[in-house]
C-alpha cells in the first residue's frame, strides 16, 4: 500500500515546496497521524518511511496545484499588460513626400499643444503642434463639433494641451496641403492667461529665462531635434564601425592637460546672485561664459596613428551631418606662415610656438580656404599634452584640430604615446608625478600598441549643424557658475 504514494516521475525538490509541506505536519511523528481519511487502511511501516513517501507526493502534487492556484488567482485579480503601440504624431502625416495627401479622408487622433486660436463667425481655426516637426497641424472646427462648447467659453487658449479627433481633407489655405476638419476636441490641461510663449516674436535672452518652455518655439524645438538626430547618429557611426561604447568617470584625480589645478568638488557654490565676486569665476570657460566642456564624445583607436585619427574624425563629421566638401589638411607650421602673411589685422599675436585663438581657426576655414573644414596637425609639444606622441624632429606631437566655419576648433585629437621612455621623459620635462600616472604607465608594460583618438564638443557641433550662434543655445539647460536654476 505504501508503494502506491510513491510519485511515478522524477521530483524536483523545491525549498519553498518543501517549507511548505512540512508545516503540515506536527513535530513529534511517534504516534500516529491521521493524515489521510480512515476509510485507508495505513500499512504498518515505519514513521520514517511513511513520512518521506507522503511528503515525496505532497511535492509532486503541490507543484501543480502552485501553478493551477497562480492561473486560477491571475484571472480573478489581474490582467494582461496592454500592447505598447507607436502614436502617430503630425511629422506622420505631413512628414512624407505627399505631405499628407495620400491621408485625406482618413480618420485620426492628434494631441498636442495650441499654437494658435483664431475664432470666426462660423468657424475657428486651431493650430496644434507636437514637437515631432516644425509643421503645425491646422485644425478646422464648427460648432456642431463635440467638445466646441470649451472653444467657445475660453478654456482652450495658446499653451493649452488638447486632445482631436477629425478627418483629414485638402487644405483650402495656401501654407499646407492638407488639414483636420474636427470631429471632437478634448482639453486635456488648461494653460494660464500667463503663458509667456505667444505669437509675438521673443528674444534669445529671454527665452534662455525660459528654458523649461523654450522646446515649444520653432526655434528650439528645431534645435532638439537636430541635436536628437546627431546624437542618434553619432552612435550609429561608431556602432557600424566596431567601437564599443563605455562610461568614463566624470571625476577624476588625473591632470591631463595642465587644467586640475583649476577644479575642485565643493558644496560651497554659491548663490547666484553672489557668483560675480565668488572664486567660481577662476573656472574655465568660453567666451560666451559657460564652461568650458571640450570634450564630450571620445573615441579611441587601438592599432592606429594620427593618420587614422583624422581620417576617422573626418568620416565621422560627414556622416552626422551629411557634408562632402573636401577636407583641407595641413601642418600647424604651415597654418602659421599663413596667417602671418594674411593682410588682416589679428587680436592675438601670430607666431611659431603660439596656441591658435578662434580668430586664427576661423580665418583658415573661412577665408584662407573658402568655408572647407581644415585639419591642423604636428603642433608644438610645449603648447600640447604629455601623453601626446612626440615626432621625430623633437619639436612637435602627433596632435590635429579640425576647424570649421563659424565654430573654429570642433574636434581636437592626437596619436597617444605608447613607447614608456618617451612618457616618463615628458612626465618629467613638465614635473609631472608619475607615482600620479602609474595606471596609464603600466599599460605601456602589457602589449603597448600604437593608438590614437580624438574629443569632440557635442554642443559645438550643434552649433555647427544648426547654425545658433550662442552655444547656450544649443544646450537644453546651459550651466553657469553659479546658476543651475533648471
Amino acid at each position: 500500500m505504501a508503494t502506491a504514494f510513491v510519485p511515478s516521475t522524477t521530483l524536483r525538490l523545491r525549498p519553498y515546496s518543501t517549507l511548505r509541506c512540512l508545516s503540515f505536519y506536527p513535530k513529534n511523528l511517534t504516534k500516529p497521524y491521521p493524515v489521510f481519511p480512515p476509510l485507508i487502511r495505513r500499512s504498518p511501516i515505519s514513521p520514517r518511511r511513511f513520512f518521506s513517501s507522503v511528503i515525496s507526493g505532497a511535492l509532486h502534487s503541490g507543484e501543480r496545484t502552485k501553478s493551477e492556484l497562480a492561473e486560477k488567482q491571475k484571472g480573478q485579480m489581474g490582467s494582461k499588460v496592454g500592447e505598447f503601440r507607436k502614436k502617430l504624431k503630425i511629422v506622420d502625416v505631413k512628414g512624407g513626400p505627399d505631405e499628407g495627401l495620400d491621408r485625406v479622408g482618413l480618420m485620426i487622433v492628434v494631441a498636442g499643444w495650441v499654437r494658435t486660436l483664431r475664432a470666426q463667425s462660423s468657424v475657428t481655426f486651431i493650430e496644434v503642434n507636437d514637437g515631432s516637426c516644425l509643421s503645425n497641424m491646422q485644425c478646422v472646427m464648427t460648432s456642431d463639433a463635440e467638445g466646441y462648447d470649451q472653444v467657445k467659453s475660453g478654456l482652450i487658449t495658446t499653451g493649452a494641451s488638447i486632445w482631436i479627433q477629425g478627418n483629414v481633407v485638402p487644405s483650402q489655405g495656401s501654407k499646407q496641403k492638407v488639414e483636420l476638419k474636427v470631429n471632437k476636441i478634448v482639453l486635456v490641461g488648461k494653460s494660464d492667461p500667463s503663458y509667456p510663449i505667444q505669437k509675438k516674436r521673443v528674444s534669445r535672452e529671454f527665452l534662455r529665462t525660459k528654458a523649461h518652455l523654450r522646446p515649444r518655439t520653432n526655434t528650439f524645438g528645431a534645435v532638439a531635434r537636430v541635436r536628437n538626430a546627431l546624437a542618434y547618429a553619432t552612435h550609429k557611426f561608431f556602432q557600424e564601425n566596431g567601437f564599443i561604447w563605455i562610461s568614463s568617470p566624470i571625476i577624476t584625480a588625473s591632470d591631463c592637460e595642465g587644467a586640475g589645478e583649476q577644479f575642485c568638488v565643493t558644496t560651497l557654490i554659491p548663490s547666484s546672485r553672489e557668483a560675480v565676486e565668488s572664486p567660481v569665476d577662476a573656472i574655465p570657460k568660453t567666451k560666451d561664459g559657460l564652461i568650458d566642456w571640450s570634450q564630450m564624445i571620445e573615441p579611441e583607436l587601438a592599432f592606429a596613428d594620427l593618420k587614422d585619427d583624422m581620417a576617422c574624425a573626418t568620416a565621422y563629421l560627414q556622416y552626422v551631418t551629411v557634408a562632402e566638401r573636401d577636407f583641407v589638411q595641413l601642418s600647424y607650421t604651415d597654418a602659421i606662415e599663413l596667417l602671418i602673411k594674411a593682410k588682416k589685422k589679428f587680436e592675438f599675436l601670430v607666431k611659431w610656438g603660439c596656441d591658435l585663438q578662434s580668430e586664427h581657426e576661423r580665418y583658415l576655414t573661412e577665408e584662407a580656404f573658402g568655408g572647407c573644414p581644415v585639419i591642423v596637425s604636428d603642433y608644438p609639444k610645449e603648447i600640447k599634452a604629455f601623453y601626446m606622441r612626440q615626432n621625430d624632429d623633437g619639436r612637435t606631437v602627433a596632435a590635429m584640430d579640425m576647424l570649421v566655419p563659424r565654430i573654429g576648433e570642433l574636434i581636437g585629437g592626437s596619436q597617444r604615446e605608447e613607447r614608456l621612455e618617451y612618457l616618463e621623459g615628458r612626465l618629467d620635462e613638465l614635473k609631472l608625478n608619475r607615482d600620479t600616472y602609474w595606471w596609464y604607465l603600466d599599460l605601456r608594460h602589457y602589449g603597448s600598441v600604437p593608438h590614437a583618438g580624438f574629443g569632440l564638443g557635442f554642443e559645438r557641433l550643434v552649433q555647427f549643424a544648426t547654425g545658433v550662434e550662442n552655444i547656450r543655445d544649443a544646450i537644453p539647460f546651459p550651466r553657469t557658475p553659479g546658476s543651475a536654476e533648471f
